[in-house]
């Protein structure tokens, strides 16, 4: 990551510009244009404050890194990409500067980009197969299309062209949405597009999901949240908030007695995995869960006008090596902890979590402490968490996800100083809609079963996103959305 300043990427940016305006570039000459880094806050300034620390491309940036895309006639970035983006389309409108036109291409097929290009793991996706990055052999060296797609979004919401997709003509029948999260909003869009109307149940008081009760507002800011809500109710798309499918209404019942000709389950997985170790009860050990959603949804950090408390710690452990522990890690600085460590198994080359985010965290002063884990939590004289016991690790073979496992080394336990412990292994799917709807088929870790075409075991219900995958991404949640939708849309035609 550059340490430039956002001034001196741009001027740089402009520069290089002026060089190739007017020009035919060679597949040659684009391979020479230097990748754009991402302009970002101060690491030490960021640390003390939410403000979103990616500041995003200007305009001259975002064209010098459009040009290096080669246009691949195959175009094998789509192929990565879950909802089938035109990448190789929009880029081409940007390397012209008709970011109207780029918007106008990416939202044929992802209403959501300035989402995706906020909190999409694109390294994994559709930079991985670039070819660009292939030649340079670097996946760092990729067209930075989330960067792209991301400054496109900002450029549409900024200027005030941006708009709503029309629905279609009314068909009178009636779609129940359960879940506002990624897998739920792109569903909505796409059956409401056909004239289908809409309603969206969500459990909290705020649409979103996961992007507004997980996410930090330093990563993803939340107007961006409401905004995208807000184009579906410019669509008449009605939204029904605190309203616990399940629990509110039973699931049968939407389709029994409210009149509803279809229902999408997108719920998410929102129930938290444990370590199941000694000691994890004690007051001052948390889900991520519920720490991000104090912090996130209910902004627990505005301490003056937040209506919940966060609890005060000094010296915080997150146990975990993905997104959501580099979020909860980063969050507890913000929230004022003196010391923060990541404890986690592996070694930093088998992280589950995007590179950025780890390199954003360790910039930021997180500690990461690699081959440890946590095998009890130990209690102060106010019966407080007060510390823990860490084991240490060597890597053995690599197991069945490809990763090398991690091998206990014996006798090597040591006590640490923790009053903060949050766990941020995992989630797995709330059981609230299985236990109330006994025909809906799960599997054996709760996750709903659905066929090629998201349909479940019951007739004209359809789910997708992490309530089938389990934790995935936003835009594998909202590909499933997509596919359900056009699911539904065939059989209610």
């Amino acid at each position: 990551m550059s340490d430039l300043s956002k001034e001196a990427l741009a001027a740089g940016a402009r520069a290089a510009l002026e060089g190739i305006e007017g020009k035919a570039l060679s597949p040659k000459d684009r391979l020479a244009l230097p990748v754009q880094d991402m302009p970002c806050q101060d690491p030490v300034a960021r640390g003390q404050n939410m403000h979103e620390v990616a500041q995003g491309y200007d305009e001259a940036q975002a064209r010098i890194e459009a040009n290096r895309c080669l246009g691949c006639k195959n175009a094998p970035c789509v192929s990565g990409c879950p909802v089938r983006v035109d990448i190789p389309g929009f880029i081409a409108e940007i390397q012209k500067g008709d970011f109207a036109q780029a918007a106008r291409v990416i939202k044929r097929t992802n209403l959501l980009p300035s989402i995706c290009g906020r909190v999409c793991p694109q390294e994994g996706q559709c930079q991985a197969p670039c070819t660009l990055g292939k030649s340079l052999k670097s996946i760092d060296k990729a067209v930075q299309i989330g960067r792209l797609e991301r400054f496109v979004a900002d450029w549409e919401r900024s200027s005030g062209a941006a708009g709503a997709p029309a629905a279609g003509h009314a068909t009178g029948k009636r779609v129940a949405i359960v879940g506002s999260g990624p897998a739920g909003l792109t569903c909505a869009v796409d059956v409401r597009r056909q004239g289908h109307e809409v309603v969206i149940y969500e459990a909290f008081q705020k649409a979103g999901g996961v992007m507004v009760y997980g996410i930090p507002e330093f990563r993803l800011p939340k107007e961006l949240v409401r905004s995208e809500a807000g184009v579906l109710e410019s669509m008449g798309v009605r939204f029904e908030l605190n309203y616990l499918v399940g629990r509110t209404r039973k699931l049968r019942a939407l389709l029994a007695e409210d009149g509803f000709d279809a229902v999408f389950i997108g719920a998410g997985a929102g129930l938290p995995k444990f370590m199941d170790i000694p000691g994890e009860n004690l007051v001052g050990v948390f889900s991520a869960n519920e720490y991000l959603t104090r912090a996130n949804l209910m902004k627990a950090y505005d301490r003056p006008r937040a209506a919940t408390p966060i609890y005060p710690s000094r010296r915080v452990a997150v146990l975990g090596g993905g997104n959501v522990a580099m979020d909860s890690a980063r969050m507890a600085l913000r929230l004022g902890a003196e010391e923060v460590h990541i404890l986690y198994r592996r070694t930093r080359e088998e992280m589950p979590a995007r590179a950025e985010e780890v390199g954003h965290a360790m910039e930021e002063g997180v500690v990461f402490d690699f081959l440890s884990s946590p095998t009890r939590v130990l209690a102060g004289a106010d019966g407080r968490c007060e510390a823990l016991e860490v084991l240490s690790y060597a890597l053995g073979e690599p197991d069945a996800s490809g990763r090398r496992s991690p091998v206990a080394i014996k006798g090597s336990e040591k006590v640490l100083p923790y009053d903060t412990v949050i766990v941020a292994i995992g989630n797995e799917s709330n059981p609230l809609l299985a236990r109330t709807t006994p025909e809906l088929k799960v599997d054996r870790k709760g996750h709903i079963i659905v066929d090629e075409r998201q349909k479940t075991s019951i007739e004209r219900v359809y789910a997708g996103g992490d309530i089938v995958l389990g934790a995935a991404t936003v835009i594998l949640a909202m590909g499933e959305g997509r596919r359900a939708a056009a699911a539904i849309n065939e059989v209610l035609q």
